[in-house]
């Protein structure tokens, strides 16, 4: 399994664009195969950080998302959305991997 986690830096003044972006994502994630464990929004703190984890079975189903994700319909207004409205200034991504509980014992010393 491979989780995505994304940082993103938005336009606190566009919270409600990125709630919409999010809201698309989380549902075309979950169409292509993924599993998404959603958005993160700004509460206390910062006002202009954002998260979002979402998992693949494997590094090639991400691959095969990201390369449909380039003509699906509902991506592209989905990336439209973002880039009309200017909701997102950057973003980060990280590959994480989940601890494997199942051999903990196997491992320790």
């Amino acid at each position: 399994m491979i989780t995505i986690h994304l940082k993103y830096e938005i336009d606190p003044d566009r919270i409600e664009d990125f709630e919409e972006y999010g809201r698309r994502w989380v549902a075309l994630v979950n169409r292509f195969g993924g599993t998404h464990h959603g958005y993160f929004l700004p509460s206390e703190g910062d006002s202009d950080i954002a998260y979002a984890l979402f998992s693949f079975p494997g590094f090639a189903e991400y691959e095969r998302y990201r390369a449909d994700s380039v003509t699906d319909p509902e991506c592209q207004a989905a990336f439209e959305l973002a880039r009309r409205t200017r909701c997102i200034r950057r973003y980060e991504r990280r590959f994480l991997r989940p601890l494997d509980q199942g051999n903990a014992d196997a491992h320790s010393h």
